[in-house]
């Protein structure tokens, strides 16, 4: 049923209550949001949102109790208010895994692409599901905002609905949103809308026909950030700073039980949790085209052949990269473009929009889609935000990032990532793998495709090296296994090793004699993960690990480290590498030189 204006406006004011009253019982939280856009929240949940079809993301999640107000007053099981911003209860900013919350939010403008993301989703299954989205000031103000709207204007998605609470003002005073945002939106490519935010008339008028126009809507909501209030239009509105007496006064005032028994209609139409289901996939049994396992080879090349046989296999993975997709090894022969108006393929140009391309994988991730996104490892840093949310969410999101190291040498230090490895591996939740031949490539991509409750990072080399097979009878999923073993009764020296540097590690080995042994250790927090007996097995005598990036980690594993600590220098790849101590002749004295 389609509800009136009356009716509208007293399950608004139920909304504000249960909202203000978690608030208030937390001693914490933003009452700002709660009484400015409660109504617009209400005119979606209550009019237009189709239980099990459509989806509502809040990007602006400081304003977490007017959703779960919501949530909870629409039928949606989400516990009880009071336990709001409380160890163990409701947190302070929404969380996917909470019934009806579809992005985890709170870093602003990463609602913004989760909701491009879960629309994205809707048109490649060919779906007829809307998305509604509510942003503040600040998810416009950030630069994935930018990223995100210009791909959802390119890609016509005309099942998006993005609302802007409009206020004007921000933690700091008034919103620095200083240029014509409605002018850029359709700039962008998008239909834009003007409504009085807590006008219903305006808000169902606007709502009613903001789909299925060959372009996403963008609607301009003018409120008043904690309006009704003594702080109203302030920014000091933004928080919890009103007396609590002027707290009650607002609660009792907002206490509507006409509203609390119309949104009991609402949530008879309840729809059951949703759990994402993801498509089943054995990549197990995709093997390698070839049986060529010696000479050298880069593993960005090694990536793309094994990525190829999986989607020719069927693998259901949508990929995807930005602007770098020949060079990472992400785009291959069966690779296909999806490209509206019929979204079918199974590979995406993001432009260049790393950031965008994080949060957008997250939503489709959220909606039951595997994708993976490629560039190169330097330049995760600028969607490192989104590959943390999709961390903290537990999404399969798959991250394919090549240039891994120093060796990418004449483009110089911007584009030779020393932190960045070590940085991934700091992610909790996040497995990354260095592999450092096609089996450790095979393995990778097999987990990755495999592990539906975290997301993957694929750290794949631009150069070629040698390629050191695995042996017989080694088990990769350890996380490290020996590659080559010592012939000494007797192991005194063991030498860590991941990806490029596998090779290296193998020639200093043979350099020093049969009493050292190699490990490669192409997943830390797989080996992290073994029990004591077998990383005191692997893990045998004076242990040193090599890699080309920053060194401190690896002292949870080893007695001596050859890492790079400083940004590198242009030069020849090789040249470069060898200026930073990575030699066959220096390493091995250094190491003589310790154990003597």
């Amino acid at each position: 049923m389609r509800f009136d204006a009356k009716q509208l406006r007293e399950m608004s004011k139920a909304v504000r209550a249960h909202a203000l009253n978690a608030v208030r019982n937390a001693g914490s939280g933003h009452v700002g949001i709660v009484l400015g856009a409660a109504d617009i929240v209400t005119a979606i949940y209550a009019n237009f949102l189709r239980p099990g079809v459509d989806k509502f993301v809040l990007s602006s999640g400081h304003g977490s109790a007017l959703l779960y107000s919501v949530l909870s007053l629409a039928g949606y099981d989400i516990g009880d208010l009071t336990s709001f911003r409380k160890f163990g209860g409701l947190p302070g900013h929404p969380e996917f895994g909470i019934d009806g919350v579809w992005a985890t939010t709170g870093p602003l403008g990463q609602g913004i692409g989760n909701a491009v993301g879960l629309a994205l989703a809707e048109k490649i299954r060919g779906g007829d599901g809307v998305v509604y989205c509510l942003c503040s000031d600040g998810d416009l103000s950030e630069g994935v905002a930018a990223e995100v709207i210009t791909f959802a204007g390119r890609y016509e998605l005309d099942n998006l609905v993005l609302i802007w609470d409009d206020n004007g003002v921000t933690i700091d005073g008034a919103a620095l949103v200083d240029d014509d945002m409605p002018a850029r939106m359709a700039a962008a490519g998008w239909n834009v809308k003007y409504v009085d935010g807590n006008n219903f008339a305006d808000l169902n008028r606007a709502l009613r026909g903001a789909t299925g126009r060959g372009a996403p809507t963008f609607v301009d909501a003018k409120t008043v950030i904690g309006r009704e209030s003594s702080l109203a239009g302030t920014a000091a509105a933004h928080g919890l700073a009103l007396s609590d007496s002027e707290m009650m006064i607002l609660i009792e005032k907002n206490i509507s039980y006409d509203g609390d028994a119309l949104w009991m209609l609402v949530a008879a139409d309840y729809a059951k949790k949703y759990v994402p289901q993801y498509p089943k996939f054995n990549a197990k049994k995709v093997k390698w085209p070839n049986d060529d396992d010696g000479g050298a080879a880069s593993t960005r090349e090694l990536s793309g052949v094994y990525l190829n046989a999986l989607l020719a296999a069927g693998a259901p993975l949508i990929g995807g990269s930005a602007d770098l997709g020949r060079n990472t090894g992400a785009e291959v022969k069966s690779s296909s473009d999806i490209v509206p108006p019929s979204f079918d393929g199974n590979y995406i140009n993001y432009g260049v929009r790393e950031h965008a391309m994080g949060a957008i994988m997250n939503g489709m991730a959220v909606a039951g889609l595997r994708p993976y996104g490629s560039t190169f490892l330097v330049f995760s840093d600028y969607m490192r935000a989104s590959i943390r949310m999709a961390a903290m969410s537990h999404l399969p999101v798959i991250y394919v990032f090549s240039h891994d190291s120093i060796t990418v040498g004449a483009d110089g230090p911007t584009h030779q990532p020393v932190e960045q490895l070590p940085g991934l591996r700091l992610i909790p939740n996040l497995n990354v793998y260095r592999p450092c031949n096609r089996a450790e490539v095979a393995h990778a991509w097999q987990s990755a495709i495999a592990d539906t409750g975290r997301p993957s990072a694929i750290i794949l080399s631009r150069q070629k090296f040698t390629q050191v097979p695995t042996p017989g009878g080694a088990d990769i999923s350890r996380g490290a296994y020996i590659i080559h073993p010592a012939t000494a009764r007797r192991v005194r020296v063991t030498i860590i090793a991941t990806g490029a540097e596998v090779a290296l590690a193998v020639s200093v080995a043979k350099k020093l004699g049969d009493a050292v042994q190699v490990v490669s250790m192409p997943s830390v927090s797989d080996f992290r993960n073994q029990d004591e007996k077998y990383k005191n097995k692997i893990l045998a005598g004076f242990v040193v690990a090599i890699e080309a990036a920053a060194s401190a980690p690896w002292f949870e594993f080893a007695d001596a480290v050859v890492g790079i600590d400083s940004f590198g220098v242009s030069g020849d790849g090789d040249e470069v590498y060898a200026h930073f101590g990575f030699d066959t002749d220096a390493i091995a004295r250094d190491i003589l030189n310790k154990i003597k």
